[in-house]
C-alpha cells in the first residue's frame, strides 16, 4: 500500500488543551521522581536486549527522547508517567529485596535467601528475563535461583522464565509457586481467544510504532512488550489460600490470594523478616483496566476494592514499604496505608457510582461521560488513567452487570459494520458530502466526531484515500491527547495503518510452551474452537484416541461441533477409526506439528478403521489469522 502521508503537528486546540494540564495538577511534586531512583544500583552497559538470532528485543535507550520538555503532541501527564517508567535498572527496595525495572513492560522482584536468590515474576520473554538476571549477578554476585513465584497469570508475569531456571533446575528441586488456578487462566487466555488478543494487543501497546514525539511514548503500566520468546514451566506449588505460609531459602512468604481482580488467579505477598508487601499487580500507579482493551473477561472492581481493604487490615501495620509488579514502590506505613486506601476508593466509587446511574437508566457511554473521579483522588497521580480509564472502564462496569445491549430495540438486531456503514453513508449524501462536512468538524476541532463518521466511509469504501487521511488525521489527533497510554497506541496504531497498512503483531503469546502446557481437556476444547462450523454441518466424524498413558478420548463432530468425553463414548456408535499413540504424538497431530500422513508411519503408533476420516475432520479446521484488519474492514 502507497504511502499517504507521516505523522503531522498537534492542532492548536490539542496543543492548547496539553498546555492546560499543566496548569491543572501539582507537576511540581517531585516524590514519584525520588521514589523511582530511590535505591539504584546500576544498569547494563549494552543497551539492546537481542534473541538468539541477533533480532532486538527491547531497547534500553529507545525512550531518551522523554528527557527533553513534553512537546505539544504529547499529554503532559502521560509523558510524564512515561518518564517516571523509563528508569531501567537495578534498585534496592529495602534489605535483601530488589527489583530489575525498565527491562520489559512489567519488573522482576529478587529476593536473597541463605543460599541463593528467589525471582518473582520473571518478566514476558526469556531474553529480557535472562539480561535481568544477569544485571542482578553482575551486582550482588553469582547467586543460585532458589525458586520462582508467579504472582498471576497473565504472560508478562510468567513468560521469561526459562530466561532465569530450566526444566533441568525443577526438576532438580527449585520450587515453582503460583495462585491455585494459575495454569488453567495462563493457558487458556492466551490460546482460546490468544490470536484476536494478540492482534488487538499489537494496537494496545504500540509496540512495533516508532517511539517519538508523535509516536509511542509508553503504556502507562510500563513502556511496551518486548517481543522474545515467551515461555512457561508449570508451577510445582499452588498457593491456595489466604494466610499460607511457605519458606524457600530461608525466606518467609505470607500470602493473600485475590482472584477476579486484575488476574482471575493473582495474590499479594507480605514478607514478615523484611516488613514489605508485594502488591502484584493489584496496587500499581495508575488506574488499572476492568477491561482491557486488548480483550478479557471484565474484571470485578468490587472483589478488588474489598482485597485491597483486606491486604490493609492484614499487612500494612507491618509493611514499611509496599512494591509491586510494575512501576516503583512506596515507603513508609502511612504513605503505604494511604496509597492502598486510595487505590481502594478508586475501583469502589467506580464501581458504585457506575451501578447508582445504570440504575436510573443511563447506558455504558453515558455513564462514562458523566463519570468524574472526586477531587480528593484525582489529586492523586497514581489514580490517574494511564493504562485503565473512567471511560472505559465505567463501561466494562455496564457490561459486567447487563452485557452489550443497552435495552433500546434500535440495538437489538444493527447493521453490521460494513453494511451499516454504506446505509449511513448514502442517507448522509454519499462519501464526498461526508467528507465535505468532516472536514468542517476537523476544523472546528471535533475530532471525535470526525473519527466516528469516517469510521462510515472507510468501511463504505475502503480505497477512498481521502477519508482515510482525514480520519488517520483525527486519530492522531486525539492520540496526541490522550492522558491513557493505551489509548493513544490505539489511535496512533490506527492512523498508521490507515496511512501505511497493517503493523501486524509484535508479539503472539500462544506460544509452544504455553501451548504444551494446555491439558488435554483445554487441547480438545481449542480445538473444538477452530472448526469450522458451516462447512461441517454434513459431517458425522467419531474418532477415538488411545493414549499411551491409558487414557481413552472420543471425539465426534456433528453438526458443526466437536466434542470430546473421556471413555469409549456411547457403545452404540462405533469409531469411525481408532488411534493408539504417545501423547506427544497426539498433542503434535493436533496442534499441526505433525502431519497426519505421517501419523501411521511411527513405529509407537497403531491406526484401525479409515484413517481417511481423521484427514477429513482435520481439514475442517480453520487457521486463525494474527494480522486481521481493524481499523478498515
Amino acid at each position: 500500500m502507497p504511502e499517504v502521508s507521516e505523522a503531522g503537528p498537534a492542532q492548536p486546540d490539542i496543543a492548547a488543551a496539553n498546555r492546560a494540564v499543566r496548569d491543572r495538577f501539582a507537576f511540581d511534586d517531585e516524590q514519584d521522581f525520588k521514589d523511582a531512583r530511590r535505591g539504584f544500583i546500576g544498569t547494563a552497559a549494552q543497551r539492546l536486549i537481542r534473541d538468539a538470532q541477533g533480532r532486538p528485543v527491547w531497547d534500553l535507550q529507545a525512550y531518551g527522547f522523554l528527557a527533553q520538555d513534553c512537546p505539544d503532541t504529547a499529554n503532559p501527564s502521560l509523558w510524564r508517567q512515561s518518564r517516571l517508567c523509563r528508569e531501567h535498572g537495578l534498585f534496592e527496595v529495602t534489605e535483601g529485596i530488589y527489583q530489575v525495572r525498565g527491562f520489559d513492560l512489567s519488573n522482576m522482584t529478587l529476593v536473597e535467601g541463605e543460599r541463593g536468590v528467589f525471582v518473582i515474576d520473571p518478566l514476558l520473554c526469556a531474553e529480557t528475563a535472562a539480561a535481568a538476571l544477569a544485571l542482578y549477578r553482575a551486582h550482588r554476585g553469582q547467586r543460585q535461583v532458589t525458586g520462582v513465584l508467579y504472582t498471576h497469570s497473565h504472560v508478562d508475569h510468567f513468560g521469561g522464565v526459562r530466561g532465569v531456571v530450566t526444566d533441568e533446575d525443577v526438576a532438580g528441586g527449585v520450587p515453582v509457586y503460583a495462585p491455585q488456578g494459575f495454569l488453567e487462566h495462563a493457558v487458556s487466555e492466551n490460546v482460546y481467544a490468544g490470536t484476536a488478543m494478540s492482534r488487538r494487543a499489537a494496537y494496545m501497546y504500540g509496540a512495533a510504532l516508532p517511539k517519538g514525539e508523535r509516536g509511542q511514548v509508553g503504556a502507562g503500566l510500563g513502556q511496551t512488550t518486548s517481543t522474545g520468546a515467551v515461555t512457561l514451566i508449570p508451577p510445582t506449588v499452588d498457593i491456595t489460600r489466604t494466610g499460607q505460609s511457605e519458606t524457600v531459602d530461608g525466606i518467609r512468604m505470607v500470602f493473600q490470594l485475590t482472584p477476579g481482580t486484575e488476574a482471575p488467579a493473582e495474590l499479594n505477598i507480605h514478607f514478615p523478616d523484611h516488613h514489605a508487601l508485594c502488591m502484584a499487580e493489584n496496587a500499581t500507579h495508575n488506574l488499572h483496566n476492568l477491561l482491557t482493551l486488548r480483550g478479557a473477561q471484565v474484571r470485578d472492581p468490587r472483589v478488588w476494592a474489598r482485597y485491597l481493604t483486606e491486604a490493609v487490615d492484614l499487612f500494612a501495620a507491618s509493611s514499611d514499604v509496599a512494591f509491586a509488579s510494575h512501576h516503583w514502590p512506596v515507603w513508609g506505613r502511612e504513605r503505604v496505608v494511604k496509597f492502598l486506601s486510595q487505590q481502594r476508593d478508586l475501583y469502589a466509587y467506580l464501581h458504585d457510582q457506575s451501578l447508582r446511574l445504570l440504575n436510573q437508566g443511563l447506558t455504558g457511554p453515558e455513564i462514562a461521560e458523566r463519570m468524574q473521579v472526586p477531587p480528593a483522588l484525582e489529586r492523586a497521580w497514581h489514580t490517574h488513567g494511564y493504562y485503565g480509564s473512567v471511560s472505559h472502564n465505567t463501561k466494562a462496569i455496564y457490561q459486567r452487570y447487563l452485557g452489550w445491549f443497552d435495552g433500546n430495540p434500535a440495538h437489538l438486531w444493527e447493521h453490521p459494520p460494513v453494511e451499516s456503514a454504506t446505509r449511513y453513508v448514502q442517507f448522509m449524501g454519499g462519501a464526498d458530502e461526508v467528507l465535505r462536512r468532516a472536514r468542517q468538524s476537523y476544523a472546528d476541532g471535533d475530532y471525535r466526531w470526525v473519527a466516528q463518521v469516517l469510521g462510515h466511509v472507510v468501511f463504505a469504501d475502503p480505497d477512498n484515500a481521502e477519508a482515510r487521511e482525514l480520519q488517520a488525521d483525527a486519530f492522531e489527533q486525539l492520540g496526541y491527547g490522550s492522558e491513557n497510554g493505551t489509548w493513544r497506541n490505539f489511535y496512533l496504531t490506527g492512523a498508521h495503518e490507515l496511512r501505511h497498512g497493517p503493523l501486524g503483531t509484535p508479539a503472539a503469546t500462544a506460544s509452544p510452551d504455553v501451548l504444551a502446557a494446555l491439558t488435554l481437556e483445554q487441547l480438545f476444547d481449542a480445538l473444538a474452537i477452530r472448526v469450522d462450523g458451516p462447512r461441517s454441518w454434513d459431517a458425522d466424524i467419531i474418532v477415538r484416541w488411545h493414549i499411551d498413558q491409558g487414557e481413552t478420548v472420543t471425539v465426534r463432530l456433528r453438526n458443526g461441533v466437536l466434542t470430546h468425553v473421556t471413555g469409549a463414548g456411547p457403545a452404540a456408535v462405533p469409531p469411525h477409526v481408532e488411534i493408539t499413540l504417545p501423547e506427544a504424538d497426539l498433542r503434535a497431530l493436533l496442534l499441526g506439528a505433525l502431519d497426519p500422513a505421517d501419523l501411521a508411519a511411527r513405529d509407537s503408533v497403531e491406526i484401525t478403521g479409515d484413517a481417511g476420516r481423521l484427514n477429513e475432520l482435520l481439514g475442517y479446521l480453520d487457521t486463525p489469522d494474527p494480522d486481521f484488519a481493524i481499523v478498515t474492514p
